[in-house]
C-alpha cells in the first residue's frame, strides 16, 4: 500500500523508522526546536515587552531587579527585561542561522559541484582555499569577517547580515567538500556517460543527473551547522563584536554584560540567557545526530530486524509443528523410518502395519 504524503516527509519519514533511544532523542530535539521557532516566529505576541525597551506606564523597570510578577525573570543591570530579552533573542538567533545555512548551502554546493565536476586547475584552487579555511580557527575567522563586514556598523539589519555571512565563510568548505566528493563518484557513473553520449550539456547533467544525487546528507549537515551558528552568533556577542542591545536581542551580548552581576549573587540576568543558548543547540543537535544515525543503513533496519526476530524462533518448516531434535537427526522429516537409541536408522514396513 503506498504511503501517505504525510508519512514520506523528512522528519515524519526518520520519525517512523526510529526506535528506542533514538525515537526519544528525535522526539525531545523536535519539540525543544519546535518551542525555540514558536519563540522566534512570535516573539512579538510571546514578550511582554520590547527588547530595548526600559519603562512602562508606570514608569523606568529599574536596573537588577529580582524576579516579581511585572518582570517574571527579572530585569538585566541596563534595566531591560530578562523576559523578553530572551524571547526576541530566539527571533535574531533563528534569522542568522537560516540566513548563514542558506547562504553556505548555496555557495558551498556550488562550488563543490564545479569543482567536482570540471576538475583540473579550478578544482585544485578552490580545494586548497577550502582547507586554508577549514584549518583556520572558526571563531577567530568569524570575528575577522565580522569586523571586515559590519565596519563598526552593529543595526539590526547590518548587525543580523555581518554575523550570518561571517557564520557562511566558516560554513562553506564543509558543504564544498561534501558535494565535491559526491560529484567526483557520481560523474563517472553509467547514467552520465550515457547522458554525454545522447548530446545533454554539462548544465543539464550538472543540474539533473550529479546535483539531484548528490545532496542527500546535506540536510544532515544543516541540523548539525545550524546549532554551531547559534553559538558561533553567541560568541561573537560575548566578545563584544555582536548586535548593540538598542538593535535587537542576542543572548551572548546579554551574557557579556551579566558578568559582575553572577559576583553579587544577581543569578537570574545570566541564568536564562545560558539556558536558552543550551537548549536552543541541545534541540537541533538531537535532531541531528538522530537523522545522522538514521542515515546509516544499518541502524536504519533495526526495527525490522527487531520485529522479525520474535517470529522467527516460532515459524515452522514442517507441516505440523516446529523441528525437533533426536539422536540421529531431525525426526519425522523422512518417513518410513525411525531412530534406536544409538542413533540407528531402523526401517519400518509401513504397508505392513
Amino acid at each position: 500500500m503506498k504511503r501517505s504524503l504525510f508519512s514520506r516527509l523528512p522528519v515524519v519519514h526518520q520519525l517512523r523508522q526510529s526506535v528506542g533511544l533514538q525515537r526519544g532523542m528525535l522526539v525531545v530535539g523536535l519539540v525543544i526546536t519546535a518551542v525555540f521557532v514558536i519563540c522566534a516566529l512570535f516573539a512579538q505576541l510571546i514578550a511582554p515587552y520590547g527588547f530595548s525597551q526600559l519603562r512602562d506606564a508606570n514608569g523606568q523597570f529599574g536596573a537588577q531587579q529580582a524576579p516579581s510578577a511585572e518582570h517574571i525573570w527579572g530585569t538585566t543591570v541596563s534595566g531591560y527585561d530578562v523576559f523578553s530579552r530572551v524571547i526576541w533573542g530566539a527571533q535574531t538567533a533563528l534569522e542568522v542561522m537560516v540566513v548563514a545555512v542558506i547562504l553556505s548551502i548555496f555557495v558551498g554546493v556550488f562550488l563543490g559541484l564545479v569543482s567536482g565536476y570540471f576538475g583540473g586547475w579550478l578544482d585544485r584552487i578552490l580545494v586548497v582555499l577550502a582547507d586554508a579555511i577549514y584549518a583556520f580557527p572558526s571563531l577567530l575567522l568569524a570575528i575577522v569577517m565580522s569586523i571586515v563586514i559590519s565596519g563598526g556598523q552593529s543595526n539590526l539589519y547590518g548587525g543580523i547580515l555581518a554575523a550570518a555571512i561571517s557564520i557562511t565563510v566558516v560554513y562553506i568548505p564543509q558543504y564544498f567538500r561534501v558535494i565535491r566528493s559526491e560529484t567526483v563518484r557520481i560523474k563517472g557513473g553509467a547514467f552520465v556517460e550515457s547522458a554525454k553520449v545522447i548530446g545533454a550539456s554539462n548544465t543539464r547533467i550538472m543540474v539533473r543527473h550529479v546535483l539531484r544525487n548528490s545532496t542527500r546528507t546535506l540536510p544532515l549537515i544543516f541540523t548539525l551547522n545550524a546549532s554551531e551558528a547559534v553559538l558561533t552568533l553567541a560568541g561573537l556577542g560575548f566578545l563584544g563584536f555582536g548586535i548593540e542591545p538598542t538593535a535587537a536581542a542576542e543572548w551572548g551580548f546579554d551574557l557579556n554584560k551579566s558578568l559582575s552581576d553572577v559576583t553579587s549573587g544577581i543569578w537570574w540576568t545570566a541564568v536564562f540567557p545560558g539556558l536558552a543558548i543550551v537548549l536552543s543547540v541541545l534541540g537541533v543537535t538531537l535532531v541531528g545526530e538522530s537523522l545522522n544515525d538514521l542515515a546509516d543503513p544499518r541502524l536504519r533496519g533495526r526495527r525490522a530486524v527487531a520485529a522479525a526476530a520474535g517470529d522467527v524462533a516460532a515459524t515452522s518448516v514442517v507441516p505440523g509443528g516446529t523441528l525437533e531434535a533426536g539422536p540421529g537427526g531431525l525426526a519425522g522429516l523422512e518417513g518410513g523410518g525411525d531412530f534406536d537409541d544409538s542413533g540407528t536408522r531402523v526401517h519400518t514396513d509401513r504397508s505392513t502395519s
